[in-house]
């Protein structure tokens, strides 16, 4: 199987920078700041800046850049015809498609999502699959909260997944858990 080419483009958002990876099929991912990409457990090919090629006019040619830098601006926008690339399983794909539903500014539970998808018990496994999430902010798993309310699991920290929601309006949201359940 020959391997695509995968392109890369840094966007800022919330003081720092944030990088899409994409072929030339779709975004695949949007990578949290660089502190952080080592924590999202992806592959060294992917990660090594080597391998991926710098071109805005693809990813401006997606919608993805001015959809990104309007989000971060405080914003509401839809990514929903952007072209997307990102590799999961089909139960992750379900997931992942199920995000895209939740509405800006709104929050759901994990139990919602699972019901959504029409797996009701399987709320800890739709937890796993918005964990492996390759497009935070584009599919929003921020927007998934604990069923009691409260901010739960994120892999940029709680704080970052509080700083996003309020990007939206959504600041009433306190932290539960300790951080060290990010993911």
């Amino acid at each position: 199987m020959i391997a695509s080419k995968k392109y890369r483009q840094t966007v800022i958002g919330l003081n720092q920078p944030w990088t899409l990876i994409a072929s030339e099929h779709g975004i695949s991912q949007l990578l949290f700041p660089p502190h952080l990409a080592s924590m999202a457990g992806l592959k060294k090919d992917v990660t090594d800046a080597e391998q991926l090629i710098e071109d805005r006019g693809l990813f401006a040619q997606f919608g993805i850049i001015e959809l990104l830098e309007q989000y971060f601006e405080g914003i509401p926008v839809s990514f929903d015809k952007v072209p997307l690339d990102a590799e999961g399983t089909p139960f992750q794909q379900s997931v992942w498609r199920a995000l895209s539903q939740i509405p800006h500014g709104e929050t759901w539970t994990y139990k919602q999502l699972a019901d959504t998808i029409g797996k009701p018990s399987a709320i800890r496994a739709v937890g796993t699959a918005i964990g492996r999430n390759p497009l935070p902010i584009v599919l929003p798993c921020h927007r998934v909260v604990g069923s009691n309310g409260t901010l739960t699991g994120f892999r940029g920290g709680l704080q970052m997944k509080k700083d996003i929601l309020a990007l939206e309006g959504v600041t009433h949201m306190e932290f539960a858990g300790h951080e060290r359940f990010q993911f």
